[in-house]
């Protein structure tokens, strides 16, 4: 029987920071993937890195988000230093357009909204944007600067981390899906992966999209209620002549993040379709349609590549973090379309709990626990 100190299910952009991490701290680490390590939401990412809301059930991400942007540098220092491999993390600022009739109205609450956030944003004008990043449309009416933003090329972030993660001497096991966790009492001390029966003094749950299927047959399910939400993407290639973008650009219609070998990543759909992974006509269409608005000259681009992925979608869209109620279990699961900025704060996170036994930062607003809370605190006002 193999026995590690911690085994973790899922070989995602997650379970792999979370390995990197524990490794660092010379414990013995197996990696369980139920296909190759990294091929679901993570490969199927645009890679911006950006604190900003989306909407207001984003609100209590945000100072997480900050503190893992806070972590990328190094992060990504430590990967390429030790796997020899480039991950593209660049960072050079984002711009958000508005294009509405009250555009300005909404550009200044937007900016009101992330200073608040203490997130670094300031008013430009159209014209400033297009100065800067000239294959913008001429149609925006106004615009802001996020000077501290970023991007990463998450195909590119899996090899190397990977290849770091070997490097540590971490065992990654590919097509080798979890069945069960074996539990002791009221412990989980292992799992069975591949037929095999695997001890560890602590398992962590961090399976996307499948940690849900996972934990209902598993009877954990108020613990792992995750979902696939599907995200369908383009790659275009800019035609001959055309202006390329330096930056990421966004707006509430869609968003452009450049990669360095010329392409442009462009997204996204979000798609309550189960585990259906395909793209179709009307979603490439909307994507389409967001990323010409943004920069007219794409209408001419070549479609290099098209894809979908399945993100891990949580309740109330909020990451899966921290100790289940069966002692040695972990969660780090469900971080929906964050998990690529997440990894360095989440693997820090975990880190900190496994071997200290306590953290540096405040999450219990991702407790596992929180799903059944809300369930007693029901039953109680009924």
């Amino acid at each position: 029987m193999r026995t590690y100190d911690v085994a973790i299910i899922g070989g995602g952009i997650i379970g792999a920071s979370i390995a990197f991490e524990l490794a660092a701290e010379k414990l013995r680490v197996g990696v369980f993937d139920r296909q190759e390590p990294g091929c679901e939401a993570s490969w199927a990412a645009a890679g911006m890195l950006s604190p900003a809301p989306d909407s207001p059930r984003d609100l209590p991400l945000v100072p997480f988000a900050k503190e893992s942007l806070r972590l990328y540098p190094n992060f990504v220092q430590a990967i390429e230093e030790i796997s020899g491999k480039p991950c593209a993390f660049a960072r050079e600022g984002a711009i958000e357009l508005f294009y509405s009739t009250d555009a300005e109205a909404q550009c200044r609450a937007r900016l009101r909204s992330l200073n608040e956030l203490g997130i670094a944003a300031e008013l430009i004008s159209a014209d400033a944007a297009r100065r800067t990043e000239s294959a913008i449309s001429a149609s925006a009416r106004a615009a802001l600067w996020l000077s501290e933003e970023g991007s990463v090329e998450p195909r590119l972030l899996m090899e190397a981390l990977l290849t770091a993660a070997r490097h540590r001497g971490i065992d990654i096991r590919a097509n080798c899906g979890v069945t069960q966790i074996v539990r002791e009492g009221d412990r989980c001390t292992g799992v069975i992966a591949g037929g095999e029966k695997i001890s560890a003094a602590h398992v962590i749950l961090a399976a996307g999209c499948f940690s849900g299927q996972i934990a209902r047959a598993e009877s954990l399910g108020q613990l792992g209620l995750t979902r696939p939400v599907r995200g369908q993407m383009i790659a275009l290639r800019p035609a001959n002549g055309a202006a390329g973008l330096r930056r990421v650009v966004r707006s509430e219609r869609g968003y452009l993040v450049p990669r360095r070998d010329g392409r442009i990543v462009a997204g996204s759909t979000t798609e309550e379709a189960g585990f259906e992974k395909h793209v179709t006509a009307a979603g490439l269409r909307k994507i389409i349609d967001g990323a010409v608005e943004l920069c007219p000259e794409l209408a001419g681009a070549q479609i290099v590549e098209t894809w979908a992925g399945l993100r891990p979608g949580t309740p109330d869209d909020l990451p899966i973090l921290g100790p289940a109620d069966l002692s040695g279990l972990w969660m780090a699961t469900g971080h929906y379309r964050n998990g690529i900025l997440l990894a360095p704060a989440t693997a820090k996170l975990v880190r900190e709990w496994i071997v200290r036994g306590r953290t540096t930062f405040e999450v219990d607003a991702f407790s596992p626990l929180r799903f059944s809370r809300g369930e007693a605190h029901a039953r109680t006002a009924v």
